[in-house]
């Protein structure tokens, strides 16, 4: 009994104390949107959060690690929002279509988090574990883009080598960043899905594949 107790506290105390530390992400990224990098001191984070700097310091050795750790938080965050309404059982060109569809509306399309994004940006360029956080990030999504491509070219007869597939990878990334950033920077500045349609035939046209709005999950 004492042992069953006992483990129920320690996994008590662990998820209390996970919300703790996301608790301190949140606020971190709120003031970040709200005032850029320097903007969020320790201070500001924890009357944000509602702390004591202590606490703050108990879970993040220094402000640089609780903004990277933000950073990875809001860029993973992205991603998974993006692949959330790709189905598994989908044929991968269907996947494909769903991805940039994903890719270039709500809620991944968002001012608020182009905005945030852009905060970090400065702080990218200076700081190289920043910068190894951005790799990281930019890795995962572009690696996973790369295998529904492939899978999708299989699907259609073509298998590339890995460097075609990589330079396609890159390619389709660029086109969805590129659309994504227009579109939270400025939402008013196009039709109800114009960039739906504009994502769909360029990543379709770098890949040789159709990818129309029928293909959409």
């Amino acid at each position: 009994m004492e042992m069953t107790v006992t483990g129920e506290r320690r996994k008590f105390r662990r998820e209390g104390a996970d919300s703790r530390r996301q608790a301190l992400v949140r606020a971190t990224l709120d003031l970040i949107a709200e005032q850029g990098v320097r903007g969020a001191t320790v201070r500001a984070i924890a009357e944000r959060a509602d702390v004591t700097q202590g606490l703050i310091r108990h879970y993040f050795s220094t402000k640089d690690e609780l903004v990277q750790e933000a950073y990875l938080a809001h860029m993973a965050g992205l991603t998974e929002q993006t692949f959330a309404g790709v189905q598994a059982d989908d044929p991968a060109r269907d996947r494909l279509a769903a991805l940039v569809v994903a890719s270039v509306t709500p809620p991944v399309v968002d001012a608020a988090s182009v905005g945030l994004w852009a905060g970090f940006l400065n702080h990218v360029r200076q700081d190289a574990q920043m910068r190894d956080v951005h790799a990281r990030t930019y890795h995962d999504f572009r690696d996973r883009l790369e295998r529904l491509i492939v899978a999708a070219l299989d699907e259609d007869g073509r298998t590339p080598l890995p460097a075609e597939a990589r330079r396609l990878a890159i390619a389709c990334n660029a086109v969805i960043d590129g659309l994504w950033l227009e579109g939270g920077a400025l939402p008013e500045a196009f039709a109800p899905d114009e960039l739906i349609g504009i994502g769909l035939h360029a990543v379709g046209a770098i890949l040789g594949l159709q990818l129309t709005e029928s293909t959409r999950t």
